[in-house]
């Protein structure tokens, strides 16, 4: 089995070696062609190019920012060919292995390719001021997603740390909006600071969001935060250890269609990549594509 790896060489505290990704990939006997992603632009050239190739097995190294990338590239080509996703996990969140218990390694990332499983996952595809966009893990509207592009300029030395930073930076200047939220026949209008639209069970670099979540229900896990701001001094301890569903801010929705409003421009992101600002429409697609696990 061969596959095509994306490498984002300024994932993680340190720049990944290339050498060392191809000896690590020797080492397990796994035919890799690697590909550093120099130029997001170039990207779409660069996977349709190896599909022509021939390449139906992707590999991101990196973290979930890099995932979701790979998987924006791939998506509109998913007409002719099922593809398989794996991830060598080397981002300082990489929130969507841990939904499988698996850790920030390359040796346990490279494992996993030698006789790979394959998982049949949902992939969300989001509708942001009229620009359609994938993502595979989580997407946050309201002051999360501002917290991502804060987390984006903190020093790299703060690992997944810098996530929890970033939320406090955000919420200082957040003001909880009036939104709409629709989930499938559910219905919530309120003040809110911030939804989440989960697919697997972390993000923000471990925080337990959705713990009930599946990657392969068909469904979303939406929990929207709501309330004035102060109520994140008591949620988000608990965000951490996925104890907050009962919490009396947090409403919790499942569905597969999702679509908010509100009287300003929301601010989205998506596996921790900001998306925009504007009206937001999300649905499932149902087993997308194929996670090596």
């Amino acid at each position: 089995m061969s596959w095509f790896a994306i490498v984002n060489p300024a994932a993680g505290r340190r720049k990944q070696s290339m050498h060392a990704l191809e000896e690590q990939a020797a080492l397990h006997g796994v035919e890799v062609e690697f590909v550093e992603t120099t130029s997001l632009d170039q990207l779409d050239e660069v996977v349709q190019r190896a599909v022509s190739d021939g390449f139906t097995n992707f590999l991101a190294v990196g973290g979930d920012g890099t995932a979701n990338t790979l998987v924006n590239s791939l998506m509109p080509l998913r007409q002719t060919e099922r593809f398989t996703l794996g991830i060598v996990a080397a981002g300082s969140g990489s929130d969507l292995v841990r939904t499988f218990g698996h850790s920030k390694d390359l040796d346990e990332g490279f494992k996993r390719l030698v006789k790979p499983d394959r998982y049949p996952m949902d992939v969300g595809v989001m509708t942001v001021s009229g620009a359609t966009s994938f993502f595979v893990n989580a997407a946050n509207v309201g002051v999360a997603a501002e917290a991502a592009t804060i987390a984006e300029r903190l020093p790299r030395f703060l690992g997944s740390s810098r996530y929890v930073v970033a939320f406090w930076i955000a919420l200082a200047g957040h003001k909880a909006a009036s939104i709409t939220v629709e989930v499938d026949h559910h219905v919530f209008s309120g003040k809110a600071i911030n939804v989440v639209i989960a697919n697997g069970q972390f993000f923000g670099g471990g925080m337990n969001i959705a713990p009930r979540a599946s990657t392969s229900d068909g469904l979303f896990d939406v929990q929207v935060f709501s309330g004035p701001k102060r109520q994140a001094f008591t949620v988000m301890p608990r965000v951490l250890m996925g104890t907050h569903l009962s919490h009396k801010a947090v409403r919790r929705y499942i569905g597969s269609h999702v679509k908010l409003s509100g009287t300003g421009a929301l601010s989205v992101e998506a596996d921790g990549e900001r998306v925009g600002r504007g009206p937001v429409t999300i649905d499932v697609i149902p087993s997308a594509i194929d996670l090596v696990i």
